[in-house]
């Protein structure tokens, strides 16, 4: 009896263990690019959320359950609040890529048109640049990226520690900032050809009034955008993915 009581204690700490993993692993989950999206059936997030699990359980320092039960619920309020600032972080930086291809589908008038069909609307070149980047991204190991990232989260936050709520807010603020800085950043080379573009068809209408220039330019803008995403689309996914990279080895900007 006394060997079978200890064997279930080892059990019940491993479990408990393992239950405030999960906690944090299905907050991040919820909004993990690739695997949370809405389009992946709830139950296969749910076994990759067990499969993350037990991977990140026995390489996590600082996982321990707390002795006192009372305890239990503040763990698991700290264990979810910090996997959703981690899947924040990422979602953040995936969601510049969909700004990005909103911008350039705008001004380059391609945003009503050659629409795709997805869960969230938006034009064609956004809808392209996502799935092309959530496909590099798992191409290039998210899984074992978001488990190291995961694993590292215990070193910043064990779970008894509650984040600072000042720091949380300040650390979320720079992170929407970044995201829309790098949105603008990639989207860089559509609105210079667009502002050239409509200085030119300014010029042609000055010098000649008669001429409809709409009907010339559109087919020309058209045209144009779809060329410069051919040419400028695998540099703009190589430096998104440098970025998404740069945040999955430090979410919380501790280095």
């Amino acid at each position: 009896m006394t060997a079978i009581a200890t064997l279930l204690g080892t059990w019940q700490g491993i479990l408990v263990d393992g239950a405030f993993v999960f906690l944090r692993i299905g907050a991040l989950m919820a909004l993990l690019p690739a695997f949370g999206e809405r389009t992946v059936p709830a139950r296969v997030r749910l076994v990759l959320a067990i499969l993350f699990t037990v991977v990140v359980t026995p390489l996590s320092d600082g996982v321990r359950a707390p002795v006192d039960p009372a305890l239990y619920l503040a763990r698991g309020g700290i264990e979810i609040v910090v996997g959703l600032a981690l899947g924040l972080a990422l979602r953040l930086i995936f969601l510049s890529l969909q700004m990005a291809g909103t911008i350039a589908a705008n001004v380059v008038s391609l945003s009503q048109i050659l629409g795709g069909v997805s869960v969230d609307p938006q034009p064609a070149m956004g809808h392209i640049l996502a799935v092309a980047g959530l496909a590099l991204a798992v191409i290039h190991g998210l899984h074992l990226k978001a488990i190291h990232a995961l694993v590292e989260s215990y070193a910043v936050f064990p779970g008894n520690v509650a984040p600072p709520a000042a720091a949380l807010a300040e650390w979320g603020t720079a992170r929407v900032a970044q995201s829309f800085a790098l949105a603008f950043s990639l989207s860089a080379p559509f609105v210079i050809a667009s502002v050239i573009y409509n200085l030119a068809l300014g010029a042609i209408n000055r010098a000649m009034p008669q001429l409809m220039v709409a009907f010339v330019g559109a087919p020309a803008i058209t045209m144009g955008g779809l060329v410069l995403l051919f040419l400028c689309g695998p540099m703009i996914l190589s430096v998104w993915l440098a970025a998404f990279d740069a945040v999955l080895a430090d979410p919380f900007g501790t280095r």
